[in-house]
């Protein structure tokens, strides 16, 4: 703790010494810079203060910060009396905390027994506990943990202070609760009686009690920036936040992974996906080289995320699967969770439907009782997915329209916009026109933030869906310029996917096809391999036969005829085959009929192992 912290501690204004470190755990120089084991490293991890680390720490798991925590709990045995000892069993919870050992940190905070008079021990204790929490717990009750620890360390440790609100903003953000973010960066003080104070009045500062930290100017940057965007203000927001974006990785700067997460972050709201992902790489970088062991997991979240969005799957497969092992290793089940949210919308887009249920079933399992609308949201968003690439859309309509929509049920605040799309595509082939509108109308707001480059073209593609015929061709048309000004393929070939089906509806099977082969193109390169699927469906559809083709008796169908046998093999309705090939419940059941005849069945259950064992021997002749 700090200086101020242990006088309070003693509580007799007495100038008594006892030691700051236990005698074994030196100083170490590293570029110029000190590594001690003292009890005033703060909880959020900052080079400068807490010096550079081997790289085998990090590597090994943390066993630096384990070794440090291992000599605060020795020292806490010497301790001459209560206090002390219970400061110094605080820094080893932290330290062990830091190492990725949660259990360990428990334990020594239950050792702590700092439920006592003293504010500034108390928050410190609170502080820890509220970072364990929001590790593997409530986020709910973690923020609230960390509010209590701001307000006990506000007078005695305000760097510490300044670390729980950060982990505050943190938690709030999990829980998909603006407001509560809001309050957190805002850093508003209360008036006695609850009454927050005016805005812009600074309260006096009682006698005896340290001034507040210097305020790094990236950092009051990023508070600023986000306050203002979060207010509904995104204008105002982003010329800050450009600059916690530009300055990270300056020449002659050794950022902390901390500082680089911020800027991760901040890019993304900006819309620069480039520079998040570089950040984010470069974050994952300094952890793993000095450390503390439990941000590995998250800057591997963060660049998952990043490359996501930025529509580079595989890449964004590689670093979720490596941090969903970091975060298990380190008992980061929040985090963890998180990653199998991210790895389901892989799964959604690589066409693995086992892979979506697995992955949105285990980020389930921990968001529901934790509060994490954040993977909760993204689950929901890749099983809807996985319904679309199958041409389920009453399913994915119906999993989607709660999380766009408003009301309690609405998805997280920083995510629902990027479903819309997929929710305008399932309802307006569902007749639920108005519902889309509406959406497309909120979404068309979003977008014109700059805050997702794929939001123009996106924006065209929901508006060429919901036009008239005479307009459908030139929103097509600028929604595929837009996708030339960005990359990836993934959305691109769904647009593609979406223009070349509604030529074929138009009766114009020549142009069609083009589209329809360019977005299997993007698909096959992208690695969306359901996607490829309806790309190939739709080809044979307009008499373009090519991979994919049926095998057996199947062969004996038309296109449109084998097309309603596999949508009926996979257990639609008539009405539900209907609404996936854009044709009336009439039709489906003139087709099927001779479809039955054809094939020589006599119910739907002869007809799916009928086409089952026609597509397995297609797959493994």
């Amino acid at each position: 703790m700090t200086t101020v912290l242990r006088a309070a501690v003693r509580g007799d204004g007495s100038r008594r010494r006892w030691p700051e470190r236990p005698a074994h755990a030196k100083p170490r120089a590293d570029r110029g810079r000190t590594t001690a084991v003292r009890s005033d490293t703060p909880a959020v991890y900052d080079p400068g203060a807490a010096g550079a680390a081997g790289a085998a720490g990090a590597v090994d798991g943390g066993v630096m910060y384990a070794a440090r925590s291992a000599a605060w709990a020795r020292s806490a045995e010497l301790a001459a009396g209560e206090g002390p000892r219970a400061v110094r069993l605080i820094d080893a919870a932290d330290q062990a905390r830091l190492a990725g050992l949660p259990h360990r940190a428990r334990e020594l905070l239950a050792s702590a027994g700092c439920e006592g008079p003293h504010g500034a021990v108390r928050g410190a204790a609170q502080l820890v506990s509220g970072q364990l929490a929001l590790q593997d717990g409530p986020v709910a009750d973690a923020r609230e943990v960390l509010l209590l620890a701001a307000e006990s360390l506000a007078s005695t440790d305000p760097h510490r202070a300044l670390a729980a609100r950060l982990a505050a903003v943190e938690a709030s953000w999990a829980m998909g609760d603006a407001a509560a973010c809001v309050e957190a960066l805002d850093d508003t003080p209360a008036r006695p009686g609850g009454v927050a104070a005016r805005p812009g009045h600074i309260p006096a500062r009682p006698e005896n009690t340290p001034a507040p930290p210097e305020p790094d100017r990236r950092l009051a940057a990023y508070r600023a920036g986000m306050s203002a965007v979060l207010h509904g203000r995104p204008d105002a927001g982003r010329r800050p936040l450009r600059e916690v974006v530009s300055g990270a990785g300056e020449a002659g700067v050794l950022d902390g992974p901390e500082a680089l997460l911020r800027a991760g972050g901040a890019a993304l709201v900006v819309g620069d996906l480039t520079a998040a992902c570089r950040a984010n790489s470069r974050a994952l970088a300094a952890a793993r080289a000095r450390g503390p062991y439990i941000l590995v997991a998250r800057a591997l979240e963060r660049l998952a995320y990043g490359e996501l969005r930025a529509g580079r799957h595989a890449r964004a497969r590689a670093h979720a699967e490596d941090g969903l092992r970091t975060a298990l290793g380190a008992g980061q089940r929040n985090l963890a969770a998180h990653h199998h949210a991210i790895l389901a919308l892989v799964a959604s887009v690589e066409g693995s439907h086992e892979g979506v249920a697995e992955h949105a079933d285990a980020a389930e399992r921990v968001a529901a009782p934790h509060g994490l609308a954040q993977a909760a949201t993204l689950s929901q968003w890749a099983r809807a997915r996985a319904d679309l690439a199958r041409g389920r859309l009453p399913e994915a309509a119906a999993r989607l329209g709660p999380l766009v929509g408003a009301g309690p049920r609405r998805g997280h605040f920083a995510v629902r916009m990027l479903a819309v799309p997929c929710f305008v595509e399932a309802a307006f082939r569902t007749g639920q026109a108005e519902a889309a509108r509406s959406a497309v109308a909120e979404f068309a707001r979003w977008a014109a933030q700059g805050a997702d480059p794929q939001a123009p073209a996106q924006l065209a593609r929901c508006r060429a869906l919901l036009s008239d015929p005479g307009e459908c061709e030139a929103l097509f048309a600028a929604a595929l310029d837009r996708h030339d000004e960005v990359a990836g393929d993934f959305e691109r070939g769904r647009t593609q996917l979406l223009y070349g089906s509604w030529l074929r509806r138009r009766r114009r099977p020549g142009e069609a096809r083009g589209r329809l082969r360019d977005a299997l193109v993007s698909f096959e390169r992208g690695g969306a391999l359901g996607w490829a699927t309806q790309a190939r469906a739709e080809l044979r559809a307009t008499g373009d036969g090519g991979p994919g083709e049926p095998a057996g008796q199947l062969t004996l169908l038309t296109p449109q005829q084998l097309r309603i046998a596999r949508c009926v093999a996979e257990g639609a309705t008539n009405r539900e085959v209907a609404l996936r090939l854009s044709v009336s419940p009439r039709t489906v059941d003139h087709h099927l009929r001779n479809v039955f005849a054809t094939l020589g069945v006599r119910s739907r259950v002869e007809l799916s192992r009928l086409v089952d064992r026609a597509e397995k021997t297609a797959a493994h002749p």
